[in-house]
């Protein structure tokens, strides 16, 4: 590999070439809704907003990892859904959680309270996001061997970015047809990115197909009162990102399956009751008489300062009705990092999956340790407390979104400030050691060019039926062909969220990994990275 092999792609382009790529890439947020709202702008008769960060050219990712990670998604399904159907094993697992961190401690309450009136809904719907980083070993990337898949979280509730990683997708591979992508000299070698590297997305279609799919298997109406059935969505006030939650809704509508949004928790007080046989009953503010609800789909209600006594109610008057939930209280449990920890253990997926299952899925493991007093639990607390074998690790609280995590060097000074009696919520991960490539971005932040890595966000959708009999089994009725998010961000920055600054969705360049290897900047440890603002 040359010195100069990185430069290979994105292609060196003309001033002229570069703003008009900037042009239509403005115009086709704008008009395709590829924005985030601003909130404090909201007035009467207007507001503003601003189009998400995005970057300008799909990023080289090698297509072997991602057809392994479209592949294991399905067993990722099966996994998650056993696992939220294992009451004692889950239990088991948080215990602890339960006991220090109020928002496990409510959402188990809560299961509680509704097993023993009984739940008269055994059917789940799950949305489920498993991201993926790059993995490699070695200081510096030369064979494709030393390149792995590894799993970062799996999410369960209010799993976002699919539709924004959808339009992102779209227009790459507009501007690909176009020749937007070709470099100013005709005569110089660069990595040809054709249509068949750009896989299409079909996150969108595929999020709403599981919603009708279980809004169908709810069937009609069950209560005398309601004639017709629908969709809530329930979301959060001043949504500044519902370009990512209003098209799935609209789908829905398209398809004539009625679809409400319902702010948490004080709308659902308001606007819900539930029937002598619990159906639930949604009283639109613009219609006379309920509609009864075939699906909760949550796009709120997962942070613990939503939890307040309104939002107790809320949830529980939800998790207590015939409607399939998206996702059940127990599912959404699993989606804290103590349950991933837990399952990386060794031996840890044995209980849910057969032996060549478990062998597939423990190859994206990154490792993970509990800190709490067990003996491992014990052993990484030295880790993160040293101020030398902390810089490669990572501190993860039981928290959705960006901007939670603790970082190396940081670590031991968190400690110190925290009880210990806290420390038990938090796992502990090794630092996957990201190759980095090269390539452009815009947000509001302003223009990057330099070192980028992305992180792949892998889309189940399945429904599945608890079996009432039986500890952790579970039938799947339905598990669609998975779809896929991707976001890229400086190889300076920690954190990947988007919508809070700290990255932009993408899409992949699909390149054979002796392609990609070759294309590398190297590590991220071992980058130097500038962090340059201006093109």
């Amino acid at each position: 590999m040359t010195s100069q092999a990185w430069k290979e792609f994105p292609p060196p382009l003309s001033d002229e070439q570069l703003e008009i790529l900037v042009a239509n890439i403005k115009d086709w947020q704008l008009t395709h809704g590829s924005l985030l709202k601003l909130v404090s702008s909201d007035e009467d008769s207007t507001v503003l907003a601003q189009p998400v960060g995005a970057c300008l050219f799909p990023t080289l990712f090698p297509r072997q990892l991602f057809e392994q990670a479209l592949d294991l998604q399905k067993t990722y399904d099966k996994l998650y859904a056993r696992v939220a159907e294992d009451e004692e094993w889950l239990y088991s697992t948080l215990k602890g959680l339960i006991e220090t961190y109020d928002l496990a401690r409510v959402l188990w309450g809560i299961h509680q309270e509704v097993e023993r009136e009984g739940y008269v809904q055994d059917v789940v719907l799950g949305i489920f996001r498993s991201d993926y980083m790059l993995d490699a070993n070695t200081e510096s990337v030369s064979t494709s061997e030393e390149i792995l898949l590894k799993q970062v979280e799996f999410n369960t509730i209010s799993c976002a970015g699919g539709v924004h990683s959808n339009l992102v997708a779209d227009m790459h591979r507009r501007l690909q047809r176009s020749g937007a992508y070709l470099p100013s000299d005709p005569n110089l070698e660069t990595i040809n990115i054709s249509s068949s590297s750009l896989p299409p997305s079909h996150t969108l279609s595929t999020l709403t197909t599981g919603l009708v799919a279980a809004h169908n298997l709810y069937g009609p109406p069950k209560s005398p009162n309601a004639n017709q059935t629908c969709i809530l969505f329930i979301v959060q006030p001043r949504n500044f990102n519902i370009a990512d939650e209003r098209p799935i809704e609209y789908a829905l509508w398209d398809q004539d399956i009625p679809a409400y949004r319902v702010i948490f928790a004080e709308e659902v007080l308001a606007h819900t009751s539930l029937s002598p046989g619990r159906e639930l009953l949604y009283h639109p503010p613009s219609r006379a008489g309920p509609m009864e609800v075939s699906v909760v789909y949550f796009r709120a209600a997962f942070e613990a300062d939503e939890f307040d006594d309104n939002g107790r109610k809320a949830r529980l008057l939800l998790e207590r009705s015939r409607a399939i939930k998206c996702p059940s209280i127990l599912s959404h449990l699993t989606t804290f990092k103590k349950v991933q920890q837990a399952l990386a253990l060794p031996g840890g997926l044995r209980r849910f999956l057969t032996e060549d299952e478990a062998v597939r899925i423990a190859s994206t493991f990154a490792p993970i340790y509990p800190m709490d007093e067990s003996e491992i639990g014990m052993a990484a607390r030295k880790l993160a407390l040293s101020s030398i074998s902390s810089k490669s690790y990572i501190l993860k609280p039981s928290l959705e979104g960006g901007g939670h995590n603790i970082y190396g060097e940081d670590i031991p000074r968190f400690l110190s400030r925290t009880p210990k009696n806290k420390w038990s919520n938090y796992i502990l991960m090794e630092k996957i050691t990201s190759p980095a490539i090269h390539n452009l971005s815009m947000s509001p932040r302003g223009f990057y060019r330099g070192p980028v890595v992305s992180e792949l966000g892998i889309f189940g959708i399945c429904l599945w039926k608890r079996d009432e009999n039986t500890e952790g089994r579970v039938e799947i009725t339905q598990d669609l062909n998975p779809c896929w998010s991707f976001k890229t961000k400086s190889a300076s920055v920690n954190e990947m969220s988007v919508v809070k600054g700290y990255g932009c969705f993408d899409s992949p360049a699909l390149v054979d990994q002796s392609i990609f290897s070759a294309c590398c900047l190297g590590t991220v440890k071992a980058v130097e990275h500038s962090g340059r603002r201006s093109l």
